[in-house]
């Protein structure tokens, strides 16, 4: 009998001790994230563009308004749709007089965490997006780009992420705090880090092989050289955010791969030289699944527009 107690005091002290291992390195692991990324604010307002209530209602209304085309039959809202979390789901989107766009539409939820906006950079920041779009010879008039700027600068989606940023370790499974291990062992954050988890430099897509190889993109993109024509440009884009990336397939610049665990192990191989097993990869989409927030309340919806033509 005395053997037996013995052996399991045994067994409840070794049981203890690996529990304080555990919660020792789910601690670092923790602190690891707070030194490499930051959460979500609340908007992303600056001095520069401030946000009023006006103003984003004014904003949001426009956004949804497909009376701002030439045909009024598209919107910024056509491309940008809730129920994709603001993207369309196509590989590439058709826009108005169905001509082709060239790249996969990003989704407009944080992008204001962004350094530039668009796949080539070719657009400084969400009011130059939006000035651009609709001030282009399709569109019917030239609408304050501010509201609109200012509408989706508060379509932010705090995540589980999030709040295990903030120190609740439980919002995390263990499936995801294990991905985020090997998110970060593995190299990832030297280009996605931050409050977009991305979205935050430039980057050659392709430092290890030629990416088409791996994605069967066709045609080839040139990136951001066909901005600069500086070759030092050739096939760099701004890397992408991946907040609520598991819901914006297809993926890269050209829609060119279905799913996120393909886009997982691309991304492995080409940037850096890693071939991923489908272990590691679950562990990783798990943690890019903790990444995904919920749709702001004033996007969810469509508002009720005003009758007559838009002005």
């Amino acid at each position: 009998m005395a053997k037996l107690l013995l052996c399991a005091a045994g067994i409840a002290a070794t049981f203890t001790i690996l529990l304080i291992a555990a919660a020792a390195d789910d601690a670092a692991l923790l602190k690891q994230a707070q030194e490499i990324f930051q959460p979500l604010p609340k908007d992303v307002a600056t001095e520069e563009f401030p946000i009023t209530r006006e103003r984003v209602e004014l904003g949001r209304s426009l956004f949804f308004d497909p009376r701002l085309t030439i045909d009024s039959n598209m919107s910024c809202s056509s491309c940008h749709q809730p129920a994709f979390y603001g993207t369309d789901a196509l590989p590439k989107p058709m826009g108005v007089k169905q001509r082709p766009h060239p790249r996969h539409v990003p989704t407009n939820l944080n992008a204001g965490t962004s350094f530039v906006i668009h796949w080539r950079g070719d657009r400084t920041n969400l009011e130059d997006q939006v000035f651009q779009a609709l001030t282009s010879p399709i569109t019917s008039g030239q609408p304050d780009e501010k509201s609109v700027g200012a509408y989706e600068r508060t379509l932010v989606t705090p995540s589980p992420f999030d709040a295990y940023l903030a120190g609740n370790q439980p919002a995390l499974p263990q499936a995801a705090r294990a991905g985020l291990e090997k998110f970060i062992n593995t190299g990832r954050v030297a280009c996605h880090s931050g409050v977009g988890i991305g979205g935050g430099m430039y980057q050659k897509f392709g430092v290890v092989e030629d990416y088409w190889k791996a994605t069967g993109s066709d045609p080839i993109d040139k990136g951001r050289f066909d901005v600069t024509k500086d070759p030092d440009d050739l096939y760099v884009f701004r890397v992408a955010s991946l907040r609520n990336v598991a819901m914006t397939p297809p993926y890269f610049h050209d829609g060119s791969v279905a799913t996120l665990p393909e886009a997982v192990k691309v991304m492995a191989r080409v940037q850096l030289g890693v071939t991923l097993n489908d272990a590691d990869t679950r562990d990783i989409v798990a943690f890019l699944e903790s990444l995904t927030g919920e749709l702001p309340a004033n996007f969810a919806t469509a508002p009720v527009l005003p009758s007559g033509a838009a002005k």
